[in-house]
């Protein structure tokens, strides 16, 4: 690489560098050009990635995270191509990549990968978030909504037509964020828009669960709610959204819905 300064062509460099990221102080090594003449330091973008994978790679081995190269490693000992781990783990293959070339999964989503790696059978659930089905969840989920709403949304005789949409996007959001669901409900494709699966039969269970026994929200997953609320203040608005997600126009009437696909939602 040249020098912007025009000092001819710049050497490349290997040193340690040391910074504060997330909290905590990372030493690694970075690769940068630089001119003997005037000093100028530049990255160009292939030094610029490897610098930001060699960042990422250093926090999570301090974390306790697979690195992007355990991640490879661990993938092709078992001959999986980049897709197929995708599946194993039930997520997008673009999730895949982008850990692999250096950006910091979740624990949550490290965790999937680890059990992928070692065969167990319960690493994931394509339909339920990697969650167990909690109605006491979904109803204090949707009791945090009305909350943060200012109406109620699970009311008797009410076939949650727009409580599901509400529910389903704070199910999406939270698997893509944190790769667990918050309720572990199962979601199919109906007419109306994305719908609790067997609905039906839910609907009085749900407002009969015992929410005071179920495990609280986290910080994470309130906040996630409160963006819901505030990017769909009206039940018009959380409907006309859920329709026009590809997860739900892209199936067929009664279809289920993967949790793998929450890489897909544009609304929030």
């Amino acid at each position: 690489m040249n020098c912007p300064n025009d000092h001819g062509k710049m050497k490349k460099i290997t040193r340690n560098e040391t910074i504060v990221f997330r909290q905590k102080e990372l030493r690694f090594l970075a690769e940068h050009y630089v001119c003997s003449e005037c000093g100028i330091t530049v990255d160009d973008l292939a030094l610029a990635s490897r610098n930001q994978k060699a960042l990422s790679d250093t926090y999570r081995k301090l974390a306790g995270l697979l690195t992007g190269d355990e991640i490879v490693y661990e993938r092709k000992k078992k001959g999986w191509t980049q897709d197929e781990l995708a599946r194993a783990t039930n997520v997008g293959v673009a999730s895949i990549r982008r850990w692999e070339k250096g950006q910091i999964q979740t624990k949550a989503m490290d965790d999937a990968l680890r059990r992928a790696f070692r065969d167990d059978a319960q690493s994931c659930n394509p339909f339920t978030g990697n969650r167990r089905l909690s109605l006491a969840r979904i109803k204090m989920v949707l009791q945090e909504f009305s909350a943060r709403l200012g109406r109620r949304l699970l009311m008797r005789g009410e076939r949650l037509l727009y409580a599901a949409k509400y529910l389903w996007y704070a199910d999406m959001i939270a698997y893509r964020e944190l790769g667990q669901s918050m309720t572990g409900a199962t979601y199919a494709r109906l007419p109306q828009g994305p719908q609790l699966n067997n609905y039906k039969d839910l609907m009085e269970l749900i407002r009969g669960a015992d929410d005071s026994a179920a495990e609280p929200l986290t910080e994470h997953e309130t906040r996630i709610i409160a963006r819901i609320a505030m990017s769909f203040p009206t039940n018009q608005s959380v409907y006309n959204a859920s329709h026009a997600e590809s997860l739900w126009k892209e199936r067929r009437d009664g279809e289920l819905i993967p949790y793998s696909d929450a890489e897909a939602i544009q609304a929030i």
